[in-house]
């Protein structure tokens, strides 16, 4: 009984020795694709800037979407595990072109990577891939020279991208298209404001002239919110105004009539002039163009099938 009772106390002590010494570790987080250059390992210092635009060149000139990681360390994945994942989630590189690459680096592993989706592997097969780490990153992670040596990699990915026969990039800026909305608003609020300063006191002082001063402004006020209707846009804040500013516009009318009127029947002095043209609220209801620069974002494209290549230093 006694035997029994230590094997069970024994056996509670391994398991509980187990539960304490073997946590579950989980797979490391991807991060967010935030940029070209995400140094979360922070090795590249003032070389991130020059790179994060080297990378922007790239694919402005190319077309190809070119992304660093930097990493403390990719455990309990070995690197290439680890930035396959990567690669998958961000989906790097054009859409329905795949012209992708990642570059994934573990400082605390000393283990490096250059991921190549499927679209880049004739331009960098994976043998190439190893020379560049092996000639390129490799000596100058040795000195700590992170920035340089990844820098190094990018120019001679660049040159090989540069021979791959890749669909053009899209050089149609959006400036193009933003100006041409921007400057339809801009007429369209211009035709909603002078509809408002001279068509709507003519409408106004019309129907006010042939329909009294009391059915006047109502008439007046229908008119000129189907007159906005005609003009367009099916906007109806600005149909209302319209609606409303001929209706204020025919009562101030018919008031200044009627005073005009029982001042001529006293006897007095008449009022010089007419009513002249109405104040309009003015205010352009088309917004114009607010483009956001916005950060960096994926191409939506990358079909990366395991090609490229790792190493260590």
């Amino acid at each position: 009984m006694r035997l029994a009772r230590g094997f069970l106390r024994w056996l509670a002590g391994c398991l509980l020795l187990l539960a304490l010494g073997a946590p579950a570790q989980g797979l490391q987080p991807v991060p967010a694709l935030s940029d070209r250059v995400i140094d979360q390992a922070g090795v590249l210092g003032s070389g991130r800037a020059a790179l994060v635009e080297q990378l922007a060149r790239i694919e402005r000139e190319t077309g190809a979407q070119l992304v660093v990681l930097t990493v403390a360390t990719t455990q309990p994945e070995d690197i290439a595990a680890y930035a396959h994942r990567v690669a998958d989630q961000w989906k790097i590189g054009r859409r329905e072109i795949g012209d992708g690459l990642l570059i994934v680096v573990a400082v605390q592993d000393r283990r490096m990577r250059i991921e190549v989706a499927r679209t880049l592997e004739g331009a960098v097969p994976d043998v190439v891939a190893g020379r560049i780490i092996r000639e390129r990153m490799a000596p100058a992670f040795r000195q700590g020279d992170y920035a340089g040596g990844i820098t190094a990699a990018v120019s001679q990915i660049d040159g090989l991208i540069r021979g791959e026969k890749l669909p053009p990039p899209d050089t149609r800026g959006e400036s193009g298209s933003h100006g041409s909305a921007s400057d339809a608003t801009e007429d369209e609020g211009m035709i909603w404001v002078l509809t408002g300063v001279f068509v709507v006191p003519i409408v106004a002082r019309v129907l006010v002239s042939l329909a009294g001063r009391l059915l006047g402004p109502l008439l007046s006020g229908g008119a000129c919110a189907l007159l906005g209707a005609s003009l367009g846009g099916g906007a109806m804040i600005p149909i209302v105004a319209l609606g409303v500013l001929g209706f204020g516009v025919a009562v101030l009318m018919a008031i200044s009539s009627a005073i005009i009127r029982v001042t001529d029947a006293r006897g007095g002095g008449s009022f010089g002039g007419g009513f002249g043209g109405g104040s309009s609220g003015g205010g352009s209801w088309g917004s114009g163009d607010s483009s956001s620069g916005g950060g960096f974002s994926s191409g939506g494209g990358g079909s990366f099938g395991g090609g490229g290549s790792s190493g260590g230093w």
